[in-house]
């Protein structure tokens, strides 16, 4: 009696990348768009956006103090309470991440990053 093999579809096929819609179903430009155009755009180039909520192909590990930690879930639970924005910590410090180098890129040398760096 010959064994079945049994073919499953690959990991590649079952987490493909997702694109983000230009705009939602009424025709409205989506979340970070101001009359067609991306917010941040520099010199005409538009800086990587956060990827929000989706599945990430790519994975990084950093190490914080339980002091820095609790500031980002101080964050977090601010935004929600206060803005009513319901975030997780990736979430958090990706569009952190963004808004740093989207600094970095249009102001270089005078951005917060620099300042911050050079201080230390």
């Amino acid at each position: 009696m010959a064994a079945r093999r049994v073919i499953l579809p690959s990991a590649d096929d079952l987490f493909r990348p997702t694109a983000k819609a230009a705009s939602t179903p009424d025709g409205q430009p989506s979340a970070g768009q101001v009359d067609g155009h991306v917010a941040g755009q520099v010199d005409g180039r538009t800086p990587a956006r956060p990827s929000g909520r989706v599945r990430h192909d790519e994975k990084m590990t950093v190490y914080i103090t339980s002091e820095e930690l609790l500031e980002i879930e101080h964050a977090r639970l601010a935004l929600r309470r206060t803005h009513g924005l319901a975030v997780d910590r990736g979430r958090l410090v990706r569009e952190a991440v963004a808004i740093v180098l989207a600094d970095l890129e249009a102001n270089g040398g005078e951005c917060a990053l620099v300042r911050r760096l050079a201080e230390e």
